[in-house]
């Protein structure tokens, strides 16, 4: 996870910066290698968005100095390894993988959670709401307490996001350091993924994981008010384009896939319709003469407009060999390490290329720039 460090003078960076995780358990030390990158090449972001596992590394980030936040992201995945209860491997393709599977199943993971032996006493057993959960996620409260100062990330400096899904009404809410507070309770209400994991209660209101209802919470930076030039790095981790699946196994690994990728491209090719849009209304109210432009019937459709551009760069985490529906929860070494050398390499390519700096069509409010391809797409 060692990489020379960089500078990358800020006069090239269009607007804001703002990074946008997802959720996916272990998968999101790919988030982690992301930020390291930024971190080196002296990008620090403005603005942190997270759900789930992407809460957790946008508090680590947001929790802590700039010249710790490295230090903090390494000691929590650091934390996460798996050590099974079986330490010898057998050393058969893809039954190793399955050992380390059960271990975290039976055991879970140091640091994080913890079984519940009283959920397996019954489907009608009174678990109570709080404690309604497979495992018990008190392990991660004292870890996050221990690494993430929420003192400092409810200062707004860089702002911290994070989304939960209101179990009682089905709404999405975004709790924000702009508006308020926020605690390690919001944090882990964004991950509290069910049936694994118990709700959690915030100002009396029950939450579970925001990435049930959207996985991707790129929402809140497009639906912001007052809207910012922004260069947007969202970090995915679950794969929105795959094969036909063959076997059961592929079918479970798809199914998630399709599940927790949400929709992105459908969001993006909404959002850049929308923001195409306002800056054609920029343009038409531009042609009017001012009397009319003075009018306030005028003013209030030309309020629609927005002059705002945002470069959206899709970091996409990899597929590793022999990966299966269970990638969510391989706390291996290897995994994490893999992972997160993966999230480090792509965004070098990417601060390399600055494929942000160009010419890009004027009324494209919203450009789309992939990891791996050398143009940006933009809406027609």
């Amino acid at each position: 996870m060692q990489g020379s460090a960089e500078v990358c003078r800020h006069n090239d960076l269009p607007g804001q910066i703002v990074l946008v995780l997802q959720g996916g358990g272990a998968l999101g030390a790919y988030q982690a290698g992301v930020y390291q990158a930024l971190h080196e090449a002296g990008i620090e972001p403005d603005w942190v968005i997270g759900t789930s596992i992407g809460a957790i590394n946008a508090s680590l980030i947001a929790g802590n100095a700039p010249e710790n936040r490295l230090a903090r992201l390494k000691e929590f995945w650091k934390r996460m390894e798996q050590n099974p209860a079986w330490p010898l491997p057998i050393g058969i393709p893809g039954f190793d993988d399955k050992l380390a599977y059960w271990s975290t199943v039976t055991h879970g993971i140091a640091g994080f959670f913890q079984p519940n032996p009283l959920a397996h006493a019954g489907e009608t057993y009174p678990l109570g709401a709080d404690r309604a959960g497979y495992y018990s996620t008190a392990p991660l409260e004292s870890t996050l307490r221990d690494l993430v100062d929420f003192g400092l990330a409810s200062r707004g400096a860089p702002r911290l996001t994070v989304g939960a899904a209101h179990v009682g009404t089905s709404q999405m809410r975004y709790f924000d350091s702009r508006d308020g507070e926020l605690t390690v309770k919001h944090v882990m209400a964004s991950g509290a993924l069910p049936p694994a994991f118990p709700a959690v209660r915030i100002d009396g209101e029950l939450y579970w994981d925001g990435g049930i209802l959207s996985n991707t919470p790129t929402e809140a930076v497009f639906d912001d008010n007052p809207r910012r030039d922004s260069l947007i790095f969202s970090v995915h981790l679950w794969n929105p384009v795959g094969a036909e699946p063959t076997t059961m196994g592929e079918v479970l690994s798809r199914h998630k896939d399709v599940q927790y990728s949400s929709r992105i491209a459908s969001q993006i090719e909404r959002q850049q319709q929308a923001h195409r849009l306002r800056h054609v209304i920029n343009q038409l109210a531009a042609r009017l003469p001012e009397s009319e432009r003075s009018d306030p019937a005028v003013m209030e459709l030309m309020s629609y407009g927005c002059p705002t551009r945002m470069h959206v760069v899709r970091l996409l985490a990899p597929q590793l060999d022999r990966e299966t529906h269970t990638k969510d929860i391989d706390f291996s070494p290897s995994g994490i390490t893999r992972r997160w050398h993966a999230g480090y390499a792509h965004t070098k390519s990417v601060l390399a290329r600055k494929p942000w700096i160009g010419e890009f069509d004027p009324l494209a409010g919203v450009v789309l720039h992939e990891h791996l391809d050398e143009m940006p797409m933009a809406a027609e």
